[in-house]
């Protein structure tokens, strides 16, 4: 059995076991939630609970992916950025799509959470030689230097999450929608 408790020295609810004393001594067990976790009322419904959309990285994180990617509205959100590589949020509306890009040194794992979509990618910008159809739970591999392109084909916002490597985007990076994200290009 465990609980959350105040801890004063980290000015969040921590996850204590009863039988860890808390002794005013702020000793914490190594499985305790961290002070920039996200938190939420135990008793609340799983699908109830919002997750803040920020970038929580480089610290250790724990988070329910498919939630969050169907909680984001923003184009782009990045959920994490590490040393290596980054966590982002992706909302495409209907008949939108992430535009054509490339990546030249930067590895990119893709997955649709909700909604469906046609990738494209190529080795040059104009021989986009693969075509697939994709929905939800499809993984997409981007090697660097592969040009490639989302289109969202359903009618619905296409949820999807991608990882970058090495990160791609500057820490904390929001952009509510794609013209603001191709400004900042």
């Amino acid at each position: 059995m465990s609980m959350n408790l105040y801890c004063k020295s980290c000015n969040s609810y921590q996850w204590h076991s009863p039988s860890m004393p808390n002794n005013g001594n702020n000793q914490h067990s190594m499985y305790n939630w961290y002070p920039h976790q996200y938190n939420w009322n135990p008793s609340q419904h799983v699908n109830d609970r919002l997750i803040q959309l920020k970038d929580y990285g480089p610290n250790p994180f724990v988070v329910n992916m498919d939630q969050a990617a169907e909680q984001n509205r923003n184009y782009r959100t990045i959920l994490w950025t590490g040393n290596h590589l980054q966590v982002a949020l992706m909302s495409i509306n209907v008949g939108d799509d992430i535009g054509l890009e490339v990546h030249p040194g930067t590895d990119q794992f893709i997955r649709i959470e909700d909604g469906e979509g046609l990738v494209r990618m190529g080795d040059r910008q104009d021989n986009l030689t693969i075509e697939q159809r994709v929905n939800d739970d499809t993984a997409i591999m981007v090697p660097a230097g592969t040009w490639h392109n989302i289109i969202n084909t359903g009618r619905e916002p296409l949820k999807l999450y991608t990882i970058y490597a090495p990160p791609e985007h500057p820490f904390g990076t929001i952009q509510e929608t794609k013209a603001i994200a191709m400004a900042a290009e």
